[in-house]
């Protein structure tokens, strides 16, 4: 039985408001594929909620790297408690929030968050994976593809639609903080290196193109592997 780990952008769950037009797609999508024996593991990101009580707390206070990071995490665990009771009777009654422990999955979703500072969601995707044996992870979020540098900074940056990950390592820092902006973070991509996981980046919407993906179809993104 296929088993995927899909680590759920906090862009796509709340990039302002709630997105409740992508979440109902998304759970009906998901459902499909449960429906053909497949079983997930998502864990979710924080999306603006996050970013707001960050640059309230940087407003009114110098909170540390930490402090911070606690901040991301509460956010994470109210998006994936979220998740949890959208899918209702298909998921376990708890949200997963060590990845790297021994989970239920008597039922064909798990939601899972961030346990600790210090690390990132593609982090905990890889935890997942490595838990459960899956050898492949989706990163959704509102990024089309992996580019040769930064099309916010270069206009003629290049999209890759697939690079081994030696060559996407050199793409990225080196090191990780919580503010890296980089498609998926160098620790967490070191370690899918070194387990033989391929990564997906992808834009969730629109959600058709997970569809394709799903479907073993022509889909747009950068495969790592």
């Amino acid at each position: 039985m296929d088993t995927i780990v899909i680590s759920l952008g906090g862009s796509l769950i709340i990039p302002d408001q709630i997105d409740v037009d992508f979440l109902k797609a998304f759970k009906a999508l998901i459902l499909s594929h449960v429906a053909l024996g497949k079983k997930f593991v998502i864990i979710t990101g924080g999306g603006k909620l996050c970013r707001r009580y960050q640059d309230v707390a940087k407003e009114i206070s110098s909170p540390s790297s930490e402090d911070l990071d606690w901040i991301g995490i509460a956010s994470l665990r109210l998006n994936a408690q979220l998740l949890r009771v959208i899918f209702e009777d298909k998921t376990e009654n708890k949200v997963i929030k060590n990845l790297s422990e021994q989970f239920d999955f008597g039922k064909p979703i798990v939601v899972g968050s961030a346990y600790e500072p210090g690390q990132s969601t593609d982090w905990d995707a890889v935890l997942a994976a490595k838990n459960v044996g899956a050898k492949k992870i989706i990163n959704l979020s509102n990024t089309d593809y992996v580019y040769d540098s930064d099309p916010k900074k270069n206009p003629n940056a290049k999209k890759i639609e697939e690079i081994s990950w030696a060559e996407y390592r050199k793409l990225i820092p080196s090191e990780w903080n919580p503010g890296l902006n980089s498609p998926f973070d160098p620790i967490a991509s070191k370690e899918a290196e070194e387990m033989g996981i391929e990564v997906v980046i992808m834009n969730g919407k629109p959600i058709d193109n997970l569809t394709h993906y799903l479907n073993g179809e022509k889909f747009l993104g950068t495969v790592i592997k």
